[in-house]
């Protein structure tokens, strides 16, 4: 039946509430990347806040597929209606998603200003802790040093190969010959491969610098992800794994730090958080709470250096008759204020607090967004990845607060 789109979702859609919040952010520094423009020659492109609303959209659906949110985008009514009517293939919609990411860094700091202005965030207590998601690097393309030169060659053998086809080796096996387009698709792929083998291998010696000296021969690297490593599992196995850190205000859950590692450690990923949490928000928060992973004598030192007290277990002397949350000899004054710190009910009581915070945060990304497995491969993808996740988790809470939309829309639970 022919119907008018904007009859096809009520006012109070989570779809419009999404829209409305997206017209507020400055998506000039994407727009400004786009070379063909309205009222220029050639076809315009799509409007980067709809393709951004599709993908937030998405995502507060746990989809995190551009084919499949594609097939969304002219078969389900909310994606219509954001569309409207512009067609939206999946390479565009999937180049978003990887190729913007300090602007993507921009609007994650933009919404927390606008969650601070509303309120939102207190800078309290902020608490931290790393999500371990399966890479998109499979467990077969890991190799030791003996086998890549191995591996470099079949892979300029397969470029070599895609170069040198043409029609009359596709008439010879009675099949079609590619269109420019597809011997296009095929070279950029070979030459995808060639530098991705290639820049495994030149990856390959820190690799090996961060293993033991008995063990410097196992290192290995892959051939599809040069920054991929093999980390521990919850289930204790090995797989493919990146590592995103995450920062969350105690006061609504609101995401103020992310991060991408690779390594296994966490030791030094709280330093980092701080810096960044306090360039976002031109503050710092009064208490940082992490876990023991994180909670290293340099680590905290670093961090009470910039200034928020550091809220973490103590770890368990070997020896059970000693109270650990007596100062040691060697001991500096910062660590000894850490010691005597968590041992008081307040401190105690205060980092309670964490947990309510940091992994209800973790599991809204894992079961609500989607994030069970990264589909990109290298690190500043992944981050592309980590940060939609933290601006769709943030644009939600925005829009759950009623701040991001107007009266008449604030009827949404």
């Amino acid at each position: 039946m022919p119907v008018s789109r904007d009859a096809l979702l009520p006012d109070d859609h989570l779809a419009r509430l999404i829209w409305a919040a997206v017209e507020r952010l400055d998506l000039s520094a994407v727009l400004a990347a786009i070379k063909v423009l309205e009222g220029g020659p050639g076809r315009a492109a799509a409007d980067p806040a709809v393709r951004a609303a599709v993908w937030i959209d998405a995502r507060s659906q746990g989809e995190h597929r551009a084919r499949q949110s594609a097939r969304w985008c002219t078969a389900h009514c909310a994606y219509l209606w954001l569309c409207g009517g512009v067609a939206m293939n999946d390479h565009s919609r999937a180049a978003l998603r990887v190729a913007h990411g300090p602007q993507l860094d921009a609007l994650i700091t933009e919404v927390l200003g606008c969650l601070h202005h509303a309120a939102l965030i207190d800078c309290d207590h902020v608490a931290q802790d790393g999500i371990r998601v399966r890479a998109r690097a499979g467990a077969a393309s890991f190799r030791r040093a003996a086998s890549w030169q191995q591996s470099l060659e079949e892979a300029r053998g397969v470029r070599a190969a895609v170069q040198a086809a043409g029609a009359e080796d596709a008439a010879a096996l009675e099949q079609a010959a590619p269109t420019p387009r597809q011997q296009a698709a095929r070279q950029r792929a070979a030459n995808e491969r060639v530098a991705r083998v290639e820049a495994a291998r030149a990856a390959l010696p820190a690799a090996q610098a961060a293993k033991p000296a008995d063990k410097k021969e196992q290192a290995r690297g892959s051939t599809t992800d040069p920054d991929a490593r093999v980390l521990t599992r919850a289930d204790g196995g090995y797989r493919p794994a990146d590592t995103i850190p995450l920062a969350a205000d105690s006061a609504h859950q609101a995401i103020v730090g992310v991060d991408v590692t690779t390594t296994g450690s966490a030791r030094a990923q709280a330093p980092p958080m701080v810096a960044q949490v306090q360039q976002r928000l031109d503050t710092v928060p009064a208490h940082w709470l992490m876990d023991g992973g994180c909670a290293r004598q340099a680590a905290i030192a670093a961090v009470e250096a910039a200034g928020p007290l550091v809220l973490a277990p103590v770890p368990q002397p070997k020896d059970k008759e000693r109270d650990r949350y007596a100062p040691r000899a060697d001991d500096s004054a910062t660590i000894a204020a850490w010691r005597a710190r968590m041992g008081t009910d307040p401190a105690k009581d205060a980092y309670r607090v964490r947990a309510a915070t940091i992994a209800w945060v973790n599991a809204q990304a894992r079961r609500r967004l989607g994030l069970q497995q990264v589909r990109v491969r290298g690190r500043h993808k992944v981050r592309c990845v980590a940060l939609w996740i933290a601006l769709t988790h943030n644009l939600l809470l925005w829009i759950k607060q009623g701040r991001a939309v107007s009266p008449a829309q604030r009827r949404v639970a």
